[in-house]
């Protein structure tokens, strides 16, 4: 590596210390500092006790020295009165003009000079122990309160500016601090001429715990260019700050007026910027550029001497035509001010046709309010008569719907009597919770062989049996105007029940209630299927059920329950197929009972040829078909027959 080039590294790395060096610099010009830059104020090494002007001859603790005089008395004195005393620097203390050693030997020998002369007195060291070093805890710390306590007081400040008696800024107080930070102000909601001073006073109040009220500490006039910067901040800061300090934060770093700081030095010769480095020097203005300004400020003061005189002209013409200008402004004011009149009397009269129409549509409004309120007096009179009638009309027709509905409830005990009397059910003896319906016995959602075993039935009894469960159903779904979820087909032993919510295609939603050429889960679902009906039937009446798979012992409760009463049965009313035969023996004659019967009818003939014809027929011989029930014979027996086609006839609409 060449010489230059190492040359060349050494002074770039120098220009870079001293460009780093060079940012800790002010922004702000001396002479462009102003009030309005001024941010923050604090104090440093607060000192509320004065310190004397003259010099001192020895430290305040010589007390200790070797050479003082100490007698008992002062000795006591001393323990008891002793104080911490904060001591000079060696550098205040005054040091003692030499003296002559001769004369000093005459003055301390004798004159024949046989006594040896005393060395001269210098400057001592002083003790480097204290005489409470030795102290208690107790005693050290009750010291240094002392110490702190003269030292640290109750400090704020305020700004005053020339031409105001009032300050323009007073700060909060700080209390108990020996260095206090006050909080940082904005002073730009003063008045610019206040912002735009260069020269302030600051006045530093105080008060120890030793003061009764506060006192001047610090009133200090300065001219804000006079300030010295000490750095962006006081973090980098690391010279020793004098007593009673005063820093000031302004926009680009902080300032101190003190003045014992060294002076800035000059750039040295190995941090200045290389020539490649360096900006070019601009020249000076030429000759030529200085007569062209030249001219130009003598066309400037030309222009302000013409317009001068133009303006003294224009002056001058005003003068002696001010009456002539006068009239003219009367007249232009007085043309203003009929404009304005009209133009006023104009919105005016737009002002007055609106209210206009507004009245006129608030009387018509007005008009019709009372038209409504009149029709509305009437009708409301007309209401008031109808409700003193209306009100005896409904109590009446409140006993009428309470009647209805006892008369309701009657018939429908009395319609249940008839349903208990048509289709028995009765228990089994010692069977548990086994009935039977018309003598059939049906057990409980179980129809294996080995039940149907047990008790002694055949399967075609128990598809009769269940028949007419599913019948009775059916009625007491009407009766009560309870809505079967799964409606029911009631064929006596071939009967049928359809889930119409399944998921089944729609042809497989009907389930057969028989066992005879059906699956036995299709079976099993019907059943299922008939019991929650029966579950309905029961809830619609507010009745519980135990078991959903008891059937015959569910129909018996509810038919327990509707025919419950503490009155007597009530009568049949007139109607149905008795009231058909009053109707054709009526008395004078009338039309017989042939030709009412709808036997004959196109409907009936069609009703005779199905199913409802051989139910129809079944119904006729008392509910047996004459088919085999179980391997036998059921005979008709009389009651029965005679309650079917005589009292409960009503039960079962013709075709």
């Amino acid at each position: 590596m060449s010489v230059e080039q190492s040359t060349g590294r050494t002074g770039s790395s120098s220009y870079a210390e001293w460009k780093r060096m060079r940012r800790d610099r002010p922004w702000l010009l001396p002479s462009n500092r102003k009030l309005r830059h001024l941010q923050g104020i604090c104090l440093r090494n607060l000192t509320a006790s004065q310190t004397p002007n003259r010099s001192r001859g020895k430290t305040i603790d010589d007390e200790s020295l070797p050479y003082a005089f100490k007698s008992p008395a002062k000795l006591f004195a001393q323990r008891e009165t002793h104080k911490l005393e904060h001591s000079r620097s060696s550098s205040d203390l005054k040091s003692p003009p030499p003296q002559d050693v001769s004369k000093k030997a005459m003055l301390n020998g004798s004159m024949d000079g046989s006594a040896e002369a005393r060395p001269p007195i210098g400057r001592l060291r002083r003790r480097s122990t204290l005489n409470w070093t030795g102290a208690s805890p107790a005693v050290r710390q009750r010291k240094l309160e002392d110490v702190t306590g003269g030292r640290m007081a109750d400090t704020w400040f305020s700004l005053h500016c020339k031409g105001y008696d009032e300050p323009v800024y007073v700060s909060e107080t700080v209390e108990k601090a020996m260095n206090p930070d006050f909080r940082f102000f904005d002073l730009s909601v003063c008045k610019p001429l206040v912002t735009r001073l260069g020269e302030v006073t600051v006045k530093f109040w105080a008060k120890t715990e030793h003061m009764d009220d506060y006192r001047l500490l610090i009133e200090l006039e300065l001219h804000l260019s006079s300030l010295q910067f000490i750095g962006k901040s006081l973090e980098n800061f690391r010279q020793p700050l004098p007593s009673n300090c005063i820093l000031f934060h302004l926009s680009d770093g902080v300032y101190t007026s003190f003045t014992d700081m060294p002076p800035e030095e000059s750039l040295p010769q190995q941090f200045r910027p290389s020539r490649s480095l360096a900006h070019d020097v601009q020249p000076t203005s030429s000759f030529d550029a200085l007569m062209r300004l030249s001219n130009l400020d003598d066309c400037i003061q030309d222009t302000l001497a013409t317009r001068e005189k133009l303006a003294l002209q224009i002056d001058s013409i005003l003068q002696e035509n001010r009456d002539a200008l006068d009239t003219i402004n009367e007249a232009s004011q007085s043309n203003e001010s009929l404009a304005s009149v009209q133009r006023c009397v104009s919105a005016e009269k737009k002002q007055l046709k609106g209210a206009n129409a507004r009245l006129r549509e608030l009387q018509t409004s007005l008009h019709a309010r009372r038209q409504a309120m009149l029709e509305g007096s009437t009708v409301q009179q007309k209401a008031q008569e109808y409700l003193h009638g209306a009100q005896s009309k409904l109590q009446e027709c409140r006993t009428l719907v309470e009647a209805n509905h006892e008369d309701i409830r009657g018939q429908i005990r009395r319609i249940c009597e008839d349903l208990s009397h048509i289709y028995p059910i009765e228990p089994i003896p010692r069977k548990t919770l086994l009935f039977t319906i018309r003598h059939l016995p049906l057990p409980n959602s179980n129809y294996d062989d080995t039940k149907l075993a047990a008790i002694a039935t055949h399967p075609d009894a128990i598809d009769a049996a269940l028949g007419f469960v599913a019948h009775l159903v059916y009625l007491l779904s009407f009766y009560l105007s309870a809505p079967l979820p799964y409606p029911i087909q009631p064929y006596c032993s071939h009967s049928f029940i359809k889930d119409p919510i399944s998921i089944l295609p729609p042809g497989q939603r009907t389930f057969p209630l028989h066992r005879k050429s059906s699956l036995p889960y299709r079976f099993d679902y019907a059943v299922f299927l008939l019991n929650k009906n029966i579950e309905l039937l029961m809830a619609r009446q507010g009745l519980k059920m135990l078991d959903v798979r008891h059937t015959l012992p569910n129909v018996k409760y509810l038919l327990y329950v509707l025919t419950a009463g503490s009155t007597d049965v009530p009568a049949r009313k007139a109607g149905g197929v008795r009231g058909l035969l009053r109707a054709g023996e009526g008395v004078g004659g009338g039309t017989p009972m042939s030709c009412l019967s709808r036997r004959e009818s196109e409907d009936s003939v069609k009703a005779d040829a199905g199913v409802g014809g051989e139910v129809r027929a079944m119904v006729e011989n008392g509910g047996v078909d004459g088919r085999w029930v179980g391997g036998k014979a059921k005979e008709k027996t009389s009651h029965t027959s005679d309650a079917f086609q005589g009292r409960n006839s009503s039960l079962f609409p013709l075709r």
